[in-house]
């Protein structure tokens, strides 16, 4: 039986729904409301897709490329404390992503929303990593993925809100969030990296 909470807590510091919210704001503020529905509900499906897509075969793809899982574990933790580094000392998500604007309604759904903004590269490595066949079995990896979903939800429900959310924290409260979202994901990548040279050692030891 998986820890749901802890699960539920890794997923929402890398998918990070409340950074989300500006981006959402920015590159929608043209689109009327039923249009800004129409980009949240095809911004979750595709991430939620994409995120699916590495849950299934990410670990495939690892076996066939002949990369042990700790070796992912531990570089995927590299990335994973890096993209934390960014969110606490660098430009924060919302910062960063509102740089990036599209003009189709289905484009901007697809990028810069639903990739990189809630199926991040940390969400992926996440994603591949909670999953892991070895550790976890079949009903374990489905709740996960459930429970992945279930964040997915949250962001959805956070970008139909967002015109209400933004006007309560702004921008700079969403830069505050998304820099302690950081901080609990450098715990997080830092026990990946750990967990992963112990996994190593136990592979080469036997």
């Amino acid at each position: 039986m998986i820890d749901f909470v802890a699960v539920f807590i890794t997923f929402f510091a890398v998918i990070d729904p409340i950074g989300t919210v500006p981006v959402f704001v920015a590159v929608t503020e043209k689109y009327d409301a039923k249009t800004k529905r129409r980009i949240a509900l095809l911004a979750t499906l595709a991430s939620a897709a994409v995120l699916i897509f590495f849950v299934v075969i990410g670990e495939i793809i690892l076996k066939a490329l002949s990369i042990p899982l700790p070796a992912f574990q531990i570089s995927g933790g590299i990335v994973l404390f890096l993209f934390a580094l960014s969110m606490i000392f660098g430009d924060s998500k919302p910062e960063e992503e509102l740089k990036r604007f599209v003009k189709s309604d289905r484009e901007t759904a697809i990028y810069p929303i639903a990739v990189p903004s809630i199926a991040s590269p940390g969400a992926i490595l996440t994603a591949v990593l909670l999953t892991e066949n070895a550790i976890f079995s079949l009903w374990e990896q489905l709740q996960t993925a459930l429970v992945m979903l279930s964040v997915l939800i949250v962001v959805y429900i956070l970008m139909l809100l967002s015109g209400y959310i933004s006007k309560v924290i702004g921008s700079s409260g969403a830069s505050v969030i998304s820099r302690v979202m950081g901080l609990i994901l450098s715990a997080i990548a830092t026990t990946n990296i750990l967990t992963g040279f112990s996994e190593y050692y136990k592979l080469v030891s036997t």
